[in-house]
């Protein structure tokens, strides 16, 4: 597949880094020389100094028999005008484009991107991929990551394995035999700066952060195998009035169980956020203030949701915050390089608007019958859920007879509805939902095994 990528921030960089993994024909234009210095230097991608939204720069870069392009600049109108380009002189099928501005996304205008005006076909918006991942991440206390799949039947569960965990130091095939009734698959493990995909064998350790799959009906009894027995999130801190925090406390404040509070530092856009949100109580000051912590409840409250544009400031307030009695710290960190550093300093959560805008954008630019895709960690596998055709080689296959790609575990199939953890004997069927989590080299593998055949036409 031939991709042309219009930026070469982080986003850009790390989508150009898993389509050129496998094997896909990547250019890249950005105007920054030092951008595309760093992805010349680490890629194997074509890359150069360029403006996206200019022709000339489109096609050098090779769209007139290009399959995908990707705008991910860090301005919106350059990401759609390059899209229009694309479309007008390239006719190039596929056009994403990251758009930011909450004015463009209002639903009133949404005319505005339709193919008769200016064509995109896929819009990403980050700060409500952000939003929306952080409240899903809330409705299930004790884990810091969740991934509904398959209309919500399936999810993926992330926790970190604390000293009290009672599975530590158990080898994970022993895990059905302790819970029979359970319907759980361990699919992921990462341990310090490594992951891996776990074999029945492997054991979970303390500090361990552990992936699974699980019926969404079972995810409580899950947790609390895991000794994770959290209560909901009831009051909530809000640092930061910034799309991501506006558009979280806008779900919010539809909830009758949940209240916020947002502490904003800008005057201007503290008056904005209250008239946006009548119903929420809106704090001028700095967060790390320890008066403007105690005038925003910190005391009282459940969970402190740090979204500020500052990742030290977002640090400093959660731990401020812990400090003071804060049960749960979510904590917005754009820098990879403080990562390895949140389970240490005392951060419950970290949330990465990379990745989660690098998962979305993959959902798109997979192929075949796969029905959504996220990144794990930073980058080692994929979580896919994809639909098994009449057409497809494992139809009628046991998960032994399949002969998976190395680097592939099946973590759930979901058949009429219902929800199966596979064993190797369990054969998969056409119609078949089937959740599974593939190492970065082997996800080429998985496109092909569920790619639709002319003969299924």
């Amino acid at each position: 597949m031939k991709v042309v990528i219009c930026g070469a921030g982080q986003v850009g960089f790390n989508i150009a880094r898993y389509l050129s993994l496998e094997n896909n024909d990547v250019t890249v234009i950005d105007q920054s020389p030092e951008l595309i210095g760093k992805i010349n230097d680490s890629l194997d991608v074509q890359a150069f100094v360029g403006h996206a939204a200019h022709p000339d720069s489109l096609e050098r870069a090779g769209a007139a028999d290009a399959d995908m392009l990707i705008a991910v600049t860090f301005t919106d109108e350059v990401n759609m005008v390059a899209c229009q380009v694309a479309h007008t002189l390239f006719d190039v099928p596929m056009k994403i484009a990251r758009v930011r501005h909450q004015s463009y996304l209002n639903p009133v205008w949404a005319d505005l991107f339709s193919r008769d005006h200016m064509p995109i076909d896929v819009i990403i918006s980050p700060e409500i991929e952000v939003a929306q991942a952080i409240r899903r991440r809330l409705g299930v206390p004790g884990a810091i990551d969740m991934i509904p799949l398959v209309d919500d039947k399936v999810r993926v569960i992330g926790v970190r394995c604390e000293d009290t965990c009672p599975v530590i130091n158990t080898p994970l095939r022993q895990l059905t035999e302790l819970f029979p009734d359970l319907n759980i698959k361990v699919v992921g493990i990462t341990r310090g700066d490594n992951a891996f995909i776990p074999s029945g064998n492997d054991e979970m350790l303390e500090g361990d952060e552990v992936y699974f799959v699980a019926d969404a009906t079972h995810v409580p009894r899950a947790l609390a195998a895991f000794g994770h027995e959290e209560q909901q999130s009831h009051r909530l801190i809000i640092v930061g009035g910034g799309n991501i925090g506006l558009t979280l406390a806008q779900e919010i404040e539809g909830d009758d169980d949940t209240t916020a509070r947002i502490i904003e530092l800008k005057r201007d856009r503290a008056r904005f956020i209250a008239e946006a949100l009548p119903n929420t109580n809106i704090i001028l000051g700095d967060a790390l203030d320890a008066d403007i912590l105690r005038e925003a409840g910190v005391d009282t409250a459940d969970t402190i949701v740090a979204v500020t544009e500052d990742d030290e400031t977002n640090i400093l307030t959660s731990l401020l915050a812990k400090r003071y009695g804060v049960g749960r710290a979510v904590t917005l960190i754009n820098s990879a390089s403080y990562a390895p550093l949140i389970t240490t300093l005392g951060v419950d959560m970290a949330v990465s608007p990379r990745a989660i805008t690098v998962s979305t954008i993959l959902q798109h630019v997979r192929r075949g019958r796969i029905r959504s895709v996220h990144s794990l960690g930073d980058g080692f596998a994929e979580i896919i859920d994809a639909e098994v055709l009449e057409t497809s080689p494992l139809a009628g296959q046991s998960i032994h007879e399949a002969k998976l790609p190395t680097g592939v575990i099946v973590g759930a199939l979901v058949r009429d509805s219902e929800v199966l953890i596979p064993r190797s004997e369990t054969i998969i069927e056409s119609g078949d939902r089937v959740v599974l989590l593939a190492s970065a080299k082997a996800v080429k593998k998985i496109e092909k095994l569920f790619a639709v055949q002319l003969e299924f036409f």
